[in-house]
């Protein structure tokens, strides 16, 4: 049975706008929504430190230390997600609304397989599968059941994830953004009124966050369901045929698996810092949120762009896929200038801001993040090339490069400080500070080569005789 697949006229409108107008003001149409989202994101996201350091500062490092082990299960919706996420915005550049719809609808059904399996597995063993990853004895008796609950935050995400990066195909950010705050806002109420009004634990932390994702849920299942719109869920175009699921899951694997290994990797090093104490873990995840106030915006232009350089090489567009690059590239890169020197200039009052009352906290905090804060400019670089490799459909190289950050530029580094110098405690922001950078560098000669070959391969006038065919 034939499947529908329209589209409504703000999606037609985008899609001329993302293929026809200048790059650079396509690039701040898509971009700036999701980079005020996902800086105000992880501006509430230190607010939530701040509420669970009121608990007490063991339960910073728990919360810290088992973002990241949520973060690996995460990584399979959120890879899924974006890999065919990749292959949504190629088809609507193509123009194949059919292949839209199944592919939207096939991503759902299969994110929310994933997610049913992966809680199933780990519910019954959550204790055990802490202590394989890794987590300190005293951080799994504070956050145990905060942990249970967020296998149940992390199903939901899945489907969310899905619906985030659906919107993001069709260019629709500032509905993105609106909704995103939305829940934020009402993640940030819950947990208020949940740790300074009832005094409660880690675990209400954790059932805000549940709530939160459920408010996003149901606006996903009111917008995913418009009658015949090609980015509308319908189960009749749920489908295995060769040119929908397949595409979207082998464009998936590697971000999948370069996501999961980066999380892993991150766990590894949070281990390693208890080294020098419980209480360093909660520093390196606090100086770590206040690097993301400026790298989660530089990944929102990441994401927004990468979905822009799918549509364009769909649709033949192969000049405009090289303009987008670069431009995404001078926009992080400034905004990692910018946002990062006004955190340099206010860094004591931010670092207050978490020390609980400890002056030793506080100095731990301050001396991993002035290390940190080198690599802010050149993760700007680095965001542009990722967005270029995703929307190329490099996914591959993509997972060397974010594998490399963590077991090449990190892990190594931080094993020789720690056992044949005497630098200390100092060698948890050395290595961050060097592992942003060298990443950033090896980006840099991967978009080189890639650059080169995609001028050898798709040459201007190939662009040219496509727009004479469209």
């Amino acid at each position: 049975m034939a499947i529908k697949a329209e589209l409504n006229s703000r999606d037609r409108s985008f899609l001329d706008m993302s293929l026809n107008a200048p790059m650079w003001k396509v690039v701040l149409y898509i971009g700036t929504p999701l980079a005020l989202y996902q800086g105000l994101a992880i501006v509430f996201t230190i607010l939530d430190t701040m509420m669970a350091s009121h608990i007490s500062k063991e339960s910073v490092s728990a919360v810290a230390y088992l973002a990241q082990v949520n973060l690996i299960l995460s990584s399979v919706g959120g890879g899924l997600a974006v890999g065919a996420g990749i292959q949504i915005s190629r088809a609507y550049g193509e123009g194949d609304l059919t292949l839209v719809r199944r592919r939207v609808s096939t991503l759902y059904a299969l994110s929310l397989a994933l997610g049913l399996l992966i809680l199933l597995s780990i519910l019954p063993f959550t204790g055990r599968f802490l202590r394989l990853a890794g987590t300190p004895e005293e951080l799994i008796a504070v956050g145990e059941e905060f942990f249970t609950i967020q296998l149940f935050v992390m199903v939901v995400n899945f489907l969310n994830s899905v619906y985030i990066a659906v919107e993001r195909a069709r260019g629709n950010a500032r509905r993105i953004f609106v909704l995103n705050i939305a829940v934020i806002l009402v993640k940030l109420s819950l947990t208020a009124y949940f740790v300074y009004v009832l005094g409660g634990g880690l675990n209400m932390i954790a059932v805000a966050s549940l709530a939160s994702e459920l408010t996003m849920f149901v606006f996903a299942i009111r917008f995913s369901l418009v009658g015949d719109n090609a980015f509308s869920f319908s189960v009749r175009a749920v489908s295995s045929e060769r040119r929908v699921a397949p595409p979207m899951i082998r464009q998936s694997l590697p971000v999948i698996a370069e996501k999961a290994l980066f999380a892993f990797g991150k766990t590894i090093v949070n281990s390693m810092c208890t080294l020098y104490g419980p209480l360093m873990v909660g520093a390196m995840g606090v100086s770590n949120n206040l690097g993301g106030i400026t790298t989660n915006p530089q990944n929102g232009f990441e994401q927004g762009s990468a979905a822009i350089i799918s549509q364009n090489f769909g649709a033949g567009r192969f000049r405009r896929v090289l303009e987008a690059f670069y431009a995404t590239a001078a926009f992080s890169m400034l905004l990692g200038a910018v946002i990062s020197g006004l955190e340099l200039w206010q860094l004591d009052f931010l670092s207050g801001l978490f020390d609980g009352g400890s002056e030793d906290f506080r100095r731990m905090i301050v001396m991993v993040y002035r290390y940190e804060v080198w690599g802010a400019v050149p993760l700007g670089l680095n965001a542009a090339v990722m967005a270029l490799l995703y929307g190329l459909g490099k996914t591959r190289l993509t997972l060397i490069l974010n594998f490399s950050r963590v077991f090449v530029f990190r892990i190594p580094l931080f094993w020789f400080l720690q056992h044949c110098t005497d630098v200390g405690e100092k060698s948890v922001g050395i290595v961050m500070m060097v592992s942003n950078i060298s990443v950033a560098v090896a980006a840099a000669l991967a978009a080189a080569v890639v650059i080169r070959r995609f001028r050898r391969d798709y040459p201007e006038k190939s662009e040219t005789e496509n727009i004479e065919n469209a």
